[in-house]
């Protein structure tokens, strides 16, 4: 995509473009979208490791994950990624079942716990995955893990249910199990954040009056109203200033900020999110992004892993 054609390229967050918030470098282990976003030439296949008039996506949403906990099951802090395998909840945690997704949380956990210091959890070597996946299938063996899941409800049902108290999760899910009146929080953790962005992309047969309007339509989508309903739901969009704009105050201190919500907060929707008086989890958008520890990926061993996965699975 040119950028020139793209009104608001400038106004991208630079936690996309650069990899850094307030001037400070974050983690970049995995596919960090600053990565990714440029290319050195219009038709080149090489990405540029710096900003250039050529990109290759534009953001649509992007976010934090963390684990999900019940702590009205737990009652006892929890801030590190090791929790995922403390034998402590054996046969009460729940692993999501998406590889390239699923072994980077696992390896959160097991660098937390001090068994493998990856290179890049991103982009693991063979020999990393071969570890990882035996502490995943001893764990698995001796009972660890109550289920693998794969969709949004799965998710929300595992710890709605109580089954599970602590696992993968996405922020959607943790605010659909508190709006069926459940305790659930996504926990922030000192080791920080698996994140993950996607975009749009441009297919190069695009011409004409075609290849207009697809440019018409990025430009609409970072003018702001896009933008605020994603935010309403949890994510970040690429372009905070015009979705700001389209926010009430006490949303964009809610779910930015991280300030207390002045009044209720409501899903785009109008279901009702969060009560008057809650704090965002993980507080303002600096200091969740700022956290960063690694991307979502997929690993120049993709097969290799996959295929290990599979045997992990059907231990």
């Amino acid at each position: 995509m040119d950028v020139k054609k793209i009104k608001l390229a400038d106004k991208i967050t630079p936690v996309l473009t650069r990899g850094e918030i307030n001037g400070k470098k974050i983690g970049d282990q995995g596919t960090a979208p600053k990565k990714v976003m440029f290319l050195t030439g219009a038709k080149s296949v090489q990405f540029s490791a710096t900003p250039t008039e050529w990109m290759t996506l534009i953001p649509t949403t992007y976010n934090a994950d963390t684990l999900g906990i019940r702590p009205d099951l737990i009652n006892r802090p929890i801030d590190s990624w090791a929790e995922l395998l403390n034998p402590e909840f054996k046969g009460k945690t729940a692993l999501l079942n998406i590889p390239a997704i699923g072994i980077m949380d696992a390896a959160m956990a097991i660098e937390a716990m001090g068994h493998v210091k990856y290179g890049d959890k991103g982009n693991m070597t063979k020999a990393e995955i071969d570890q990882t996946m035996k502490i995943l299938i001893d764990a698995k063996r001796s009972g660890q893990f109550r289920a693998f899941w794969k969709d949004f409800n799965e998710s929300v049902n595992l710890m709605a249910s109580g089954e599970v108290v602590i696992q993968s999760m996405w922020s959607p899910a943790v605010t659909k199990v508190r709006t069926m009146g459940v305790a659930c929080k996504f926990q922030p953790l000192k080791e920080g954040y698996r994140s993950w962005a996607s975009g749009f992309g441009l297919p190069r047969s695009l011409q004409g009056r075609k290849l207009d309007a697809a440019y018409e339509f990025i430009n609409w989508f970072q003018d702001g109203w896009a933008g605020a309903y994603l935010m309403r739901q949890g994510y970040y969009a690429g372009v905070l200033d015009t979705a700001k704009s389209h926010m009430q105050p006490y949303e964009w201190d809610y779910w930015i900020e991280g300030k207390a919500a002045a009044q209720d907060i409501k899903a785009p929707d109008g279901q009702l999110l969060e009560k008057a008086g809650t704090v965002r989890d993980g507080g303002s958008y600096n200091q969740r992004m700022g956290a960063i520890a690694c991307w979502n990926a997929v690993m120049d061993e993709n097969t290799y892993m996959v295929q290990k996965w599979n045997e992990f699975i059907a231990a």
